[in-house]
């Protein structure tokens, strides 16, 4: 699937008006409190590609069941089987692996580590670059690292999975797991967990081929 964005006809001069600035939420008033899907499903009529990314992963598996979903891309994402959750996948690491620095929950809702952000989550981008997305966490609700896959889509919808090999939120030997678990089209590149920021026309290329149903 394609979709356009562009401006048709000419611009044309406006007048001057005084805009009133809009003061915009904090990044902490907008949490991700749960991971569960609409139950109406996608909004798109037609065949729907879903992306993940990180636990995204796991809200796909569990979305991607909609009859308009065709395709599930993950990347660098959790792909929960049935009963599973990204809780139990993080649990119990094997030794050496990296750990996510998530910390404590706090009234109910999740941070990483400022201070060991950018390690373990955008160690390939500019420092500057690394700081701000630190600073500007979504915290996440409990119940979206808590929730069960009751039937993930994987089992049944073909699927794509781009594993980042530098990533230290979701080990490489795990990103392979689950994405041979869930006989997936897989291509690996050299990345952080924020794949998608430093490297986004690869990433892009990604998401196109999915859609486009290209395996090779």
């Amino acid at each position: 699937m394609r979709r356009r964005f562009g401006l048709a006809g000419r611009l044309r001069r406006a007048p001057r008006r005084r805009v009133q600035r809009e003061r915009r939420p904090e990044p902490h008033a907008l949490p991700r409190r749960r991971r569960r899907h609409d139950p109406a499903g996608p909004r798109r009529p037609g065949p729907t590609v879903l992306v993940g990314h990180s636990y995204g992963g796991a809200v796909i598996s569990e979305a991607g069941t909609h009859p308009n979903v065709s395709t599930l891309v993950y990347i660098t994402a959790f792909a929960p089987d049935k009963g599973e959750s990204v809780n139990t996948l993080i649990a119990d690491p094997p030794p050496g692996a990296p750990v996510p620095p998530i910390l404590p929950p706090v009234d109910g809702f999740l941070f990483l580590d400022r201070e060991k952000f950018a390690a373990s989550f955008a160690g390939d981008l500019p420092a500057a670059d690394a700081q701000f997305l630190a600073d500007s966490q979504v915290p996440w609700g409990l119940d979206a690292l808590g929730g069960a896959i009751s039937e993930p889509a994987w089992r049944s919808k073909p699927s794509f999975y781009l594993v980042a090999t530098d990533d230290r939120m979701i080990p490489p030997p795990a990103q392979r797991f689950m994405a041979e678990r869930a006989g997936a089209t897989v291509a690996e590149t050299g990345g952080s967990h924020a794949v998608y920021v430093s490297k986004p026309a690869e990433v892009a290329a990604f998401i196109k081929k999915a859609a486009s149903g290209t395996t090779a």
